[in-house]
Protein backbone atom coordinates (compact mmCIF):
# COMPACT_ATOMS: atom_id res chain seq x y z
CA UNK A 1 0.00 0.00 0.00
CA UNK A 2 1.48 3.10 -1.12
CA UNK A 3 1.75 6.19 1.75
CA UNK A 4 -0.73 8.55 1.75
CA UNK A 5 -0.58 12.04 0.82
CA UNK A 6 -2.52 15.33 1.17
CA UNK A 7 -5.36 15.96 -1.28
CA UNK A 8 -7.97 17.87 -1.78
CA UNK A 9 -11.78 18.37 -0.83
CA UNK A 10 -13.97 15.62 -0.82
CA UNK A 11 -16.53 14.16 -3.80
CA UNK A 12 -18.76 11.86 -3.89
CA UNK A 13 -16.32 10.01 -7.14
CA UNK A 14 -13.48 10.10 -4.65
CA UNK A 15 -15.64 8.08 -2.35
CA UNK A 16 -16.70 5.75 -4.87
CA UNK A 17 -12.72 5.07 -5.99
CA UNK A 18 -11.83 4.88 -2.49
CA UNK A 19 -14.80 2.10 -2.16
CA UNK A 20 -13.26 0.26 -5.11
CA UNK A 21 -10.02 0.03 -3.90
CA UNK A 22 -11.03 -1.13 -0.61
CA UNK A 23 -13.26 -4.01 -1.69
CA UNK A 24 -10.41 -4.99 -4.54
CA UNK A 25 -7.57 -5.29 -1.74
CA UNK A 26 -10.10 -6.76 0.79
CA UNK A 27 -11.32 -9.56 -1.86
CA UNK A 28 -7.44 -10.07 -2.63
CA UNK A 29 -7.17 -12.32 0.66
CA UNK A 30 -9.72 -14.97 -0.05
CA UNK A 31 -8.36 -15.12 -4.14
CA UNK A 32 -4.39 -15.41 -2.88
CA UNK A 33 -6.06 -18.28 -0.53
CA UNK A 34 -7.51 -20.45 -2.98
CA UNK A 35 -4.73 -19.45 -5.79
CA UNK A 36 -2.27 -21.40 -3.41
CA UNK A 37 -4.05 -24.48 -4.08
CA UNK A 38 -2.69 -24.32 -7.78
CA UNK A 39 0.21 -22.36 -7.77
CA UNK A 40 3.10 -21.44 -5.42
CA UNK A 41 2.94 -18.23 -3.98
CA UNK A 42 5.86 -16.46 -5.13
CA UNK A 43 5.28 -16.84 -8.60
CA UNK A 44 1.95 -16.33 -8.64
CA UNK A 45 2.39 -12.74 -6.48
CA UNK A 46 5.54 -11.65 -8.15
CA UNK A 47 4.67 -12.39 -11.89
CA UNK A 48 1.17 -10.31 -11.43
CA UNK A 49 2.97 -7.77 -9.55
CA UNK A 50 5.20 -7.00 -12.80
CA UNK A 51 2.59 -7.81 -15.04
CA UNK A 52 0.49 -4.92 -12.86
CA UNK A 53 3.49 -2.81 -13.12
CA UNK A 54 3.52 -2.99 -16.62
CA UNK A 55 -0.38 -1.62 -16.98
CA UNK A 56 0.98 0.50 -14.71
CA UNK A 57 3.42 2.30 -16.49
CA UNK A 58 0.94 1.72 -19.81
CA UNK A 59 -1.33 3.97 -18.02
CA UNK A 60 1.20 6.45 -17.14
CA UNK A 61 2.06 7.13 -20.32
CA UNK A 62 -1.18 7.64 -21.96
CA UNK A 63 -1.85 10.23 -18.78
CA UNK A 64 1.49 11.59 -20.28
CA UNK A 65 3.42 11.27 -17.13
CA UNK A 66 7.04 10.79 -17.32
CA UNK A 67 8.43 7.66 -16.51
CA UNK A 68 12.46 8.74 -15.84
CA UNK A 69 13.81 8.94 -12.72
CA UNK A 70 16.04 11.22 -11.37
CA UNK A 71 19.58 9.78 -11.00
CA UNK A 72 19.99 10.98 -7.50
CA UNK A 73 16.75 8.75 -6.19
CA UNK A 74 17.44 5.61 -7.65
CA UNK A 75 19.02 3.40 -4.29
CA UNK A 76 16.01 5.82 -2.62
CA UNK A 77 13.40 4.23 -4.75
CA UNK A 78 15.01 0.49 -4.44
CA UNK A 79 15.17 1.14 -0.83
CA UNK A 80 11.51 2.05 -0.56
CA UNK A 81 10.54 -0.55 -3.16
CA UNK A 82 12.04 -3.70 -1.42
CA UNK A 83 10.83 -2.68 1.92
CA UNK A 84 7.16 -1.60 0.82
CA UNK A 85 6.72 -4.33 -2.17
CA UNK A 86 8.99 -6.60 -2.30
CA UNK A 87 8.36 -7.66 1.66
CA UNK A 88 4.94 -7.41 1.55
CA UNK A 89 4.39 -9.52 -1.56
CA UNK A 90 6.62 -12.14 -0.49
CA UNK A 91 6.09 -12.32 3.37
CA UNK A 92 2.08 -12.43 2.92
CA UNK A 93 2.30 -14.62 0.11
CA UNK A 94 4.34 -17.14 2.22
CA UNK A 95 2.38 -16.24 5.41
CA UNK A 96 -1.25 -18.08 3.94
CA UNK A 97 0.45 -21.37 3.82
CA UNK A 98 0.07 -20.89 7.82
CA UNK A 99 -2.78 -18.72 7.97
CA UNK A 100 -6.34 -18.33 6.48
CA UNK A 101 -7.53 -15.55 4.38
CA UNK A 102 -9.26 -13.74 7.29
CA UNK A 103 -6.34 -13.72 9.70
CA UNK A 104 -3.97 -12.53 7.14
CA UNK A 105 -6.61 -9.55 6.41
CA UNK A 106 -6.65 -8.83 10.13
CA UNK A 107 -2.93 -8.56 10.67
CA UNK A 108 -2.21 -6.86 7.24
CA UNK A 109 -4.27 -3.93 7.88
CA UNK A 110 -2.13 -3.34 11.11
CA UNK A 111 0.38 -0.80 8.57
CA UNK A 112 -0.93 2.09 10.32
CA UNK A 113 -0.13 1.26 14.01
CA UNK A 114 3.57 0.64 13.26
CA UNK A 115 4.05 3.56 11.03
CA UNK A 116 3.00 5.43 14.04
CA UNK A 117 5.52 3.87 16.03
CA UNK A 118 8.42 3.97 13.18
CA UNK A 119 7.84 7.58 12.96
CA UNK A 120 9.24 7.73 16.65
CA UNK A 121 12.70 7.25 16.10
CA UNK A 122 13.18 7.77 12.19
CA UNK A 123 11.33 11.14 12.26
CA UNK A 124 11.22 12.40 15.22
CA UNK A 125 7.58 12.11 16.21
CA UNK A 126 6.70 11.40 19.70
CA UNK A 127 5.31 8.35 20.94
CA UNK A 128 2.01 9.89 22.48
CA UNK A 129 -0.03 8.47 24.73
CA UNK A 130 -2.35 8.02 21.88
CA UNK A 131 -0.23 6.48 19.52
CA UNK A 132 1.01 4.18 22.79
CA UNK A 133 -2.90 3.27 23.40
CA UNK A 134 -3.07 2.46 19.43
CA UNK A 135 -0.58 -0.26 19.60
CA UNK A 136 -1.33 -2.15 22.87
CA UNK A 137 -5.14 -2.30 21.23
CA UNK A 138 -3.69 -3.87 17.76
CA UNK A 139 -1.54 -6.01 19.92
CA UNK A 140 -4.68 -7.38 21.57
CA UNK A 141 -6.19 -8.17 18.41
CA UNK A 142 -3.31 -9.76 17.20
CA UNK A 143 -3.12 -11.76 20.58
CA UNK A 144 -6.84 -13.01 20.37
CA UNK A 145 -6.35 -14.03 16.65
CA UNK A 146 -2.87 -16.18 17.64
CA UNK A 147 -4.56 -17.87 20.77
CA UNK A 148 -7.82 -18.53 20.26
CA UNK A 149 -7.71 -22.14 19.06
CA UNK A 150 -5.67 -22.77 21.85
CA UNK A 151 -1.71 -23.77 22.58
CA UNK A 152 -0.84 -25.91 19.86
CA UNK A 153 -2.59 -24.34 17.13
CA UNK A 154 -1.26 -21.22 18.14
CA UNK A 155 2.20 -22.53 17.99
CA UNK A 156 1.34 -23.81 14.54
CA UNK A 157 0.56 -20.41 13.09
CA UNK A 158 3.64 -18.22 14.22
CA UNK A 159 4.99 -18.99 11.43
CA UNK A 160 2.45 -17.44 9.32
CA UNK A 161 1.88 -14.39 11.74
CA UNK A 162 5.62 -13.76 11.75
CA UNK A 163 5.60 -13.61 8.03
CA UNK A 164 2.73 -11.64 8.18
CA UNK A 165 4.06 -9.10 10.58
CA UNK A 166 6.86 -9.00 8.67
CA UNK A 167 5.35 -7.48 6.00
CA UNK A 168 2.94 -5.25 7.57
CA UNK A 169 6.19 -3.62 8.92
CA UNK A 170 8.15 -3.47 6.11
CA UNK A 171 5.62 -1.85 4.10
CA UNK A 172 5.48 0.52 7.22
CA UNK A 173 9.05 1.58 7.20
CA UNK A 174 8.99 1.89 3.52
CA UNK A 175 5.78 4.45 4.57
CA UNK A 176 8.32 6.58 6.82
CA UNK A 177 11.35 6.88 4.59
CA UNK A 178 9.57 7.97 1.73
CA UNK A 179 8.13 10.83 4.40
CA UNK A 180 11.49 10.96 5.57
CA UNK A 181 13.58 10.53 1.73
CA UNK A 182 10.21 12.10 -0.87
CA UNK A 183 9.97 10.64 -3.82
CA UNK A 184 9.56 13.37 -6.37
CA UNK A 185 7.95 11.70 -9.28
CA UNK A 186 4.17 11.43 -10.84
CA UNK A 187 1.90 9.02 -8.54
CA UNK A 188 1.04 6.87 -11.11
CA UNK A 189 5.02 6.65 -12.50
CA UNK A 190 5.95 6.02 -8.62
CA UNK A 191 3.36 3.42 -8.64
CA UNK A 192 4.34 2.03 -11.78
CA UNK A 193 8.39 1.44 -10.33
CA UNK A 194 7.93 0.42 -7.29
CA UNK A 195 5.44 -2.32 -7.76
CA UNK A 196 7.83 -3.38 -10.57
CA UNK A 197 10.87 -2.98 -8.77
CA UNK A 198 9.56 -4.83 -5.87
CA UNK A 199 7.41 -7.57 -7.91
CA UNK A 200 10.57 -8.32 -10.01
CA UNK A 201 13.03 -10.00 -7.87
CA UNK A 202 9.81 -12.12 -6.12
CA UNK A 203 9.30 -13.39 -9.81
CA UNK A 204 13.17 -14.28 -9.91
CA UNK A 205 13.36 -16.52 -6.71
CA UNK A 206 9.45 -17.68 -7.28
CA UNK A 207 10.55 -18.95 -10.78
CA UNK A 208 13.94 -20.40 -10.06
CA UNK A 209 13.09 -21.80 -6.56
CA UNK A 210 9.02 -23.19 -6.99
CA UNK A 211 8.87 -23.68 -10.85
CA UNK A 212 5.59 -23.21 -11.95
CA UNK A 213 3.70 -25.25 -14.11
CA UNK A 214 1.06 -23.40 -16.11
CA UNK A 215 -0.63 -26.92 -16.95
CA UNK A 216 -1.56 -26.89 -12.97
CA UNK A 217 -3.86 -24.40 -13.27
CA UNK A 218 -8.03 -24.48 -13.49
CA UNK A 219 -9.81 -22.11 -15.24
CA UNK A 220 -10.28 -20.53 -11.84
CA UNK A 221 -6.84 -20.07 -11.37
CA UNK A 222 -6.50 -18.51 -14.40
CA UNK A 223 -8.98 -16.13 -13.37
CA UNK A 224 -7.31 -15.82 -9.98
CA UNK A 225 -3.92 -14.90 -11.74
CA UNK A 226 -5.78 -12.12 -13.72
CA UNK A 227 -7.81 -10.98 -10.43
CA UNK A 228 -4.44 -9.96 -9.10
CA UNK A 229 -2.56 -8.53 -11.61
CA UNK A 230 -5.94 -6.54 -13.40
CA UNK A 231 -7.94 -5.49 -10.28
CA UNK A 232 -4.76 -5.63 -6.93
CA UNK A 233 -2.10 -4.29 -8.77
CA UNK A 234 -3.66 -2.05 -11.49
CA UNK A 235 -7.67 -1.06 -11.00
CA UNK A 236 -6.65 -0.54 -7.21
CA UNK A 237 -3.87 1.54 -7.77
CA UNK A 238 -5.33 3.77 -10.32
CA UNK A 239 -8.57 4.58 -8.27
CA UNK A 240 -6.53 4.65 -5.14
CA UNK A 241 -4.37 7.67 -6.89
CA UNK A 242 -7.71 9.16 -8.35
CA UNK A 243 -9.47 9.03 -4.81
CA UNK A 244 -6.04 10.48 -3.10
CA UNK A 245 -6.95 13.51 -5.41
CA UNK A 246 -10.19 13.68 -4.55
CA UNK A 247 -10.48 13.25 -0.83
CA UNK A 248 -8.74 14.16 2.31
CA UNK A 249 -6.14 12.45 3.60
CA UNK A 250 -7.36 11.23 6.68
CA UNK A 251 -10.65 10.38 4.77
CA UNK A 252 -8.84 8.25 2.75
CA UNK A 253 -6.62 6.19 5.48
CA UNK A 254 -10.27 5.41 6.88
CA UNK A 255 -11.76 4.28 4.16
CA UNK A 256 -8.55 1.37 3.74
CA UNK A 257 -10.29 -0.14 6.98
CA UNK A 258 -12.46 -1.28 5.11
CA UNK A 259 -9.75 -4.05 3.48
CA UNK A 260 -9.69 -6.55 6.96
CA UNK A 261 -13.92 -6.37 6.81
CA UNK A 262 -14.20 -7.29 2.92
CA UNK A 263 -11.72 -10.07 3.18
CA UNK A 264 -12.70 -11.27 6.37
CA UNK A 265 -16.37 -11.85 5.22
CA UNK A 266 -15.33 -12.47 1.45
CA UNK A 267 -13.04 -15.35 2.91
CA UNK A 268 -16.20 -16.70 5.12
CA UNK A 269 -18.43 -16.45 2.01
CA UNK A 270 -15.79 -17.40 -0.69
CA UNK A 271 -13.85 -20.18 1.61
CA UNK A 272 -15.80 -21.05 4.03
CA UNK A 273 -13.81 -20.00 6.83
CA UNK A 274 -15.00 -19.75 10.20
CA UNK A 275 -16.83 -16.52 10.97
CA UNK A 276 -16.89 -16.62 15.00
CA UNK A 277 -16.34 -13.98 18.08
CA UNK A 278 -12.39 -15.23 17.95
CA UNK A 279 -12.24 -13.54 14.22
CA UNK A 280 -15.07 -10.83 14.93
CA UNK A 281 -13.13 -9.80 18.64
CA UNK A 282 -9.36 -9.81 17.04
CA UNK A 283 -10.89 -7.91 13.73
CA UNK A 284 -12.56 -5.02 16.40
CA UNK A 285 -9.58 -4.59 18.14
CA UNK A 286 -6.93 -4.39 15.41
CA UNK A 287 -9.52 -2.30 13.60
CA UNK A 288 -10.09 0.03 17.28
CA UNK A 289 -6.02 0.13 17.26
CA UNK A 290 -5.51 1.62 13.73
CA UNK A 291 -8.20 4.25 14.20
CA UNK A 292 -6.96 5.34 16.91
CA UNK A 293 -3.30 5.58 15.54
CA UNK A 294 -4.89 7.58 12.77
CA UNK A 295 -6.38 9.88 15.05
CA UNK A 296 -2.97 10.29 16.46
Amino acid sequence: MPPIKDAGRPSPLGLVLLAITSVGWGLNFPIMKHLLTEWPPLSSRGLCGVAGATALALIALARRQKLSVPGAMWLRLLLVSTLAISGWVAFIGLALLWLSASEAAVLGISIPVWVALLAWPILGERLSPLRAVSLMVALAGIAVLIGGNGFEASIEKLPGVALALAGAIGVALGTVLTKHFPLAMPPLSLAAWQVGLGCLPVAIVGLAVEQPQLAALSWVGWASLLNMTLIQFCLCYVCWFAALERLPAATASIGTLLVPVVGVLAAAAMLHEPLGLREFAALVFTLGGVAVALRS
